[in-house]
């Protein structure tokens, strides 16, 4: 028997190259691959209109057509039933662009962003300037300070402070606008 490469130039039926893939000869399906391949990405490409898409579905096709060989028998031409799995690949490609678009389109759309480069330097500035408050916090006493740190980050009233200070009012009254002078003026000198 010749090999399949000597009857490259011969006549070989896709039958008889078929029967050699059944029999797990790789050979002679990529000779049927060869034979095949540009008539059922056409196919793939006319129903897809995607190139890449083609290709992949293309491959998905053989690859099938692999898996199966030891089922499926040919009479004459392999194309006829390459072109059913073509068909039916593409009807799963294209159910599955269907429910992964519906699933888009489930998932609320999220707001306008900025440049990013506009996001970052928010935050650095932010950052910056965060830095900047500590640092003065961090020159007040620690009495004033923790009185403006109630006031300003967990919004309690002057009479709350005191209270949780074990304090009078007018005490706290004091302490915050000491305190608030001095982080003020300090970062109005450095913005300077």
């Amino acid at each position: 028997m010749r090999t399949w490469t000597e009857q490259r130039g011969g006549s070989v039926t896709d039958e008889e190259l078929w029967g050699q893939v059944r029999a797990g000869d790789d050979e002679a399906f990529g000779l049927l691959f060869e034979r095949h391949a540009q008539a059922v990405f056409a196919y793939c490409l006319r129903r897809t209109g995607g190139w890449a898409v083609a290709e992949d579905l293309m491959s998905v096709v053989f690859l099938e057509t692999w898996r199966k060989r030891r089922s499926v028998t040919v009479d004459g031409s392999l194309l006829p039933w390459l072109y059913g799995v073509a068909l039916g690949v593409t009807r799963n490609h294209h159910r599955s662009r269907t429910r992964y678009q519906a699933a888009l389109g489930k998932v609320p759309r999220p707001d306008a962003q900025d440049d990013h480069a506009d996001d970052v330097a928010r935050r650095v500035d932010a950052e910056t300037r965060t830095r900047a408050v500590i640092a003065e916090l961090e020159k007040l006493p620690a009495r004033d300070r923790e009185v403006l740190e109630m006031a300003a980050w967990s919004d309690l009233t002057q009479a709350q402070i005191a209270q949780v200070l074990g304090i009078p009012v007018g005490t706290v009254k004091s302490r915050l606008s000491r305190a608030q002078r001095t982080v003020r003026g300090a970062l109005v000198e450095e913005a300077l």
